[in-house]
């Protein structure tokens, strides 16, 4: 497989996961800022941009909710945003499309198509679940139309990165990880995990429960530990064979960086991460860039065009 395909599988994969996770993230905390008066908004989206990897944003007034979803639902030029998010993955798909499934491009230019410019705060919910479906559908297609091999692997192995570090920026910030139950609802609500977190605990959350159930449940798909197993998982079917049982230890520098966060996560006690959690998030961030980058000098170098000078190249 060609380097650039391989590369623009990646980043489908992370781009469909981070339209997900993105959506799900603004709806419940801009539902909260319509239901709570007592929330201090321009703090509370200051709070959510910043989750996201937003930098300072100079509106000349207090931020206000509509701010935020301008800048992270429609806002075509804004990386961190929905509409950037599936433009991206439609632009890899096209540059791939020899090897995605044909419904897979459809899908993803319909939805690129279809996406507004700008949105009403009453239609909010709606667009947001729209994303959801749109999200689910192009990995649905995924899942039951694409041979299990090198191609397959690169479209999961993105997802699952982007999953965790997704996962991992919603745990880091410190205004959502207090012992509060309607924190802590909220962050299982924006993962899609609270009711797969009921039907594990039966009770409401707690910080401890919920913590631990985001960070190392083995069953729950959006864990962290989950997350970085899967990408370890990809890593190894795309090495080649002679490569997979080595007597030293792991040659290739992603499953280093992958492997020590997943170890971290296993035997690490619950309550010393719990204790430093946004420090230890910020750590799993930084791992998880790491290891893209490492995974993009690996498979995806980049490749000097040749410079002519005389007869000489």
């Amino acid at each position: 497989m060609l380097s650039r395909i391989a590369e623009s599988l990646f980043w489908i994969g992370r781009y469909i996961e981070r339209t997900d996770g993105t959506a799900r993230l603004l709806d419940v905390h801009l539902q909260l800022l319509l239901e709570d008066p007592w929330i201090d908004e321009p703090t509370a989206c200051a709070s959510i941009l910043g989750v996201m990897g937003v930098g300072n944003v100079d509106t000349g007034r207090p931020l206000s909710g509509g701010d935020v979803l301008a800048i992270m639902a429609v806002d075509r030029s804004q990386p961190a945003s929905i509409a950037y998010s599936i433009k991206a993955a439609r632009e890899n798909a096209r540059q791939a499309r020899e090897i995605v499934p044909t419904e897979l491009w459809e899908c993803l230019n319909a939805t690129y198509g279809r996406m507004p410019f700008g949105v009403r705060r009453e239609k909010v919910h709606e667009l947001f679940q729209w994303v959801r479906e749109r999200s689910a559908l192009a990995v649905g297609i995924v899942e039951s139309a694409s041979s299990r091999d090198d191609a397959y692997q690169f479209l999961l192995l993105g997802r699952a990165i982007e999953r965790a570090d997704m996962t991992a920026r919603l745990l880091a910030t410190r205004s959502l990880t207090e012992a509060s139950g309607a924190s802590w609802t909220s962050i299982l609500r924006s993962c899609g995990a609270y009711e797969a977190y009921i039907q594990t605990y039966r009770g409401i959350p707690s910080a401890t429960h919920a913590a631990e159930f985001l960070l190392l449940d083995r069953l729950f798909p959006r864990s962290v530990l989950y997350s970085v197993s899967t990408a370890l998982t990809s890593l190894y079917d795309l090495q080649p064979r002679h490569e997979q049982r080595g007597r030293v230890g792991f040659e290739d520098q992603a499953q280093r960086l992958l492997g020590q966060v997943r170890s971290e996560l296993e035997y690490r006690p619950v309550s010393e991460t719990i204790s430093d959690l946004p420090r230890y998030m910020d750590q799993v961030q930084v791992a998880m860039s790491d290891a893209s980058e490492a995974i993009r000098h690996r498979y995806f170098p980049s490749i000097t065009a040749p410079s002519w000078v005389g007869d000489n190249v």
